[in-house]
């Protein structure tokens, strides 16, 4: 299934996660002298940085964790339960006022949410929800399945109605691959002469939709278009087609990364669903602010979700940093 630097603002010291037995590379504090109060500390986890989705998050929510007048400490669980599980504990550890995740997977991140929770550290979801209500106080997510369906009718659009395609999906464990999957093909299925005839997972792998595509064109030579569950899937699937005698073929993704963007105005990806990444976590920490300074209460529902926006050939030009500008 989308940066700008992290400011530094005074010395910062990470406390080493002692499971994992070596020093995290991915995780960074911003404005800590390694005794941050409670109240003034706000921990940021998200999967890796070297997605700039991802990326886009943290430096969102530490920004505007910071003009709060916050202290930030940035992590990165890598997509693995269990260094996620460390992190959170890490946060508790410190005492943190809030934490603000995007997580690891919705079912195997529910133990660790709840065990904040019993210490008094509320968590702010962002980008990915989980199935169980009640242990965090807001899930903030991108309206996958409005976005989808915009992703949809562009493609069929681009496709004429007609022809055969595939389509790579997201990791089986978020709960957003399986929603953008069937908002696709909730338009999708209604043209007959529209033909699926291979869909696989490339788990959000740039690398791995790359490799699965050369094995899709092998197997369908006369494809006509390729749909991804997100922007990264989509560029890997690009890269094989450009590889291959089949230049023509229409792919299209989902999130809005620069990278797709810029293809887009150069007439390469045909189209991608932008995702409020910035917008979303700057939600999580706004409320999260509230939220303590009203002492424990809620200022919005726990579920909320954002809508996309379609990005293709008209409006590529107007899209910065997940966010398309005002015309």
């Amino acid at each position: 299934m989308f940066k700008r630097s992290l400011i530094a603002v005074g010395a910062a010291t990470v406390v080493a996660l002692s499971a994992c037995g070596s020093n995290d590379s991915s995780s960074k504090t911003s404005g800590d002298s390694g005794t941050a109060a409670a109240s003034k500390l706000i921990v940021i986890i998200t999967p890796s940085p070297d997605n700039v989705f991802f990326k886009a998050e943290q430096d969102a929510s530490s920004a505007e964790a910071k003009k709060l007048g916050y202290t930030t400490l940035v992590l990165s669980h890598d997509d693995d339960p269990t260094k996620q599980s460390q992190e959170i504990d890490t946060a508790i550890s410190r005492k943190a006022a809030a934490i603000i995740l995007d997580n690891a997977g919705a079912d195997s991140s529910e133990a660790a949410i709840q065990r904040a929770k019993d210490a008094k550290i509320p968590t702010f979801l962002i980008d990915r929800e989980i199935n169980k209500t009640g242990i965090a106080v807001a899930q903030i997510v991108s309206n996958n399945a409005q976005g989808a369906g915009l992703g949809g009718q562009e493609f069929a659009k681009l496709m004429g109605n007609k022809g055969s395609y595939a389509e790579l999906t997201g990791k089986a464990t978020d709960t957003n691959a399986g929603v953008r999957s069937q908002g696709y093909h909730g338009i999708l299925d209604q043209f007959p002469d529209l033909k699926m005839v291979a869909q696989q997972s490339a788990n959000w792998d740039q690398a791995e939709a790359l490799s699965k595509t050369q094995t899709i064109l092998q197997a369908h030579p006369d494809i006509k278009g390729i749909i991804a569950g997100n922007d990264t899937m989509a560029l890997g699937a690009y890269a094989a087609v450009q590889a291959s005698s089949h230049k023509n073929i229409i792919v299209t993704g989902f999130d809005g990364s620069p990278d797709v963007v810029s293809s887009i105005l150069k007439g390469g990806i045909k189209a991608t669903v932008l995702q409020p990444a910035s917008k979303i976590s700057e939600m999580a920490v706004d409320q999260a602010d509230a939220y303590i300074k009203a002492g424990g209460k809620a200022s919005q529902p726990e579920k909320q979700s954002v809508d996309c926006v379609l990005v293709n050939a008209d409006n590529a030009k107007q899209v910065s940093n997940f966010a398309v500008a005002s015309s």
